[in-house]
């Protein structure tokens, strides 16, 4: 397909320690998650914003975690079993060009990710038809990978399925956008 998807490896170079001081998942998430809420984490790598989430989720909610890649997975697992979230975690390992959410949610993020998805207007589509009216979507891409122009186009894509723009926060290091389902 000559898609490039960030090899697990390489992930703890940006899933470590440190992120905390340019992404903080709880500034992040507060206006869209709140408890009991059934939030997805597509292209979740380790886990950094799943297991933030499961927090803000709380006992009765639950974050469905989707990455390509099994390794990321299994480590995903490893750090929710740490973190005693194991039941509010659940995994899901997706095809290249299939999601694989047959439930309605009420969040969904896509951080650094999209730049990696060879059909977009696919993606969003499948995304659409998961999230419940009125519920959000974020995209965050990364600045150094994703121009200005190349995001308005993620958006148009987006916004071809039927998903609303209707806020851009600020997210270092990022373009962002949340968008929802009308």
């Amino acid at each position: 397909m000559g898609v490039h998807v960030c090899p697990w490896r390489c992930a703890y170079i940006f899933d470590n320690c440190f992120r905390r001081f340019f992404h903080k998942p709880e500034k992040i998430f507060s206006p869209y998650l709140k408890e009991g809420m059934t939030a997805v984490d597509i292209g979740c790598g380790m886990g950094f914003f799943s297991i933030a989430m499961a927090k803000m989720v709380g006992e009765n909610g639950r974050v469905i975690s989707i990455d390509v890649q099994k390794e990321m997975l299994n480590i995903l697992r490893k750090r929710a079993e740490k973190a005693d979230f194991v039941s509010r975690i659940h995994t899901h390992n997706c095809k290249q060009d299939e999601i694989g959410i047959n439930e309605e949610v009420d969040f969904v993020l896509t951080f650094w990710m999209v730049h990696e998805v060879p059909d977009k207007e696919n993606f969003f589509k499948q995304i659409n038809s998961s999230l419940k009216v009125q519920r959000k979507l974020l995209i965050a891409e990364p600045k150094i990978h994703v121009s200005s122009e190349d995001f308005k186009e993620t958006l148009n894509s987006a916004q071809k399925v039927g998903l609303e723009l209707c806020d851009t926060p600020k997210i270092s290091l990022s373009r962002a956008a949340v968008l929802k389902k009308c």
